[in-house]
């Protein structure tokens, strides 16, 4: 079921779009923790500014 995902975000439309993952730190306890999302190309540099 995944492959069909994957595919379908190759053709099109969907090639417009970018998985991104950002890595934060816990300032609590210092782990660190992982945030994924798919993004617009355009939107990239916006969701890496964000804290």
């Amino acid at each position: 079921m995944a492959k069909k995902v994957v595919a379908t975000l190759k053709t099109g439309a969907g090639r417009d779009f970018v998985k991104v993952i950002k890595m934060t730190k816990s300032p609590k306890s210092g782990s660190y923790s992982f945030k994924e999302m798919i993004v617009h190309n355009d939107h990239v540099k916006d969701f890496f500014a964000n804290k």
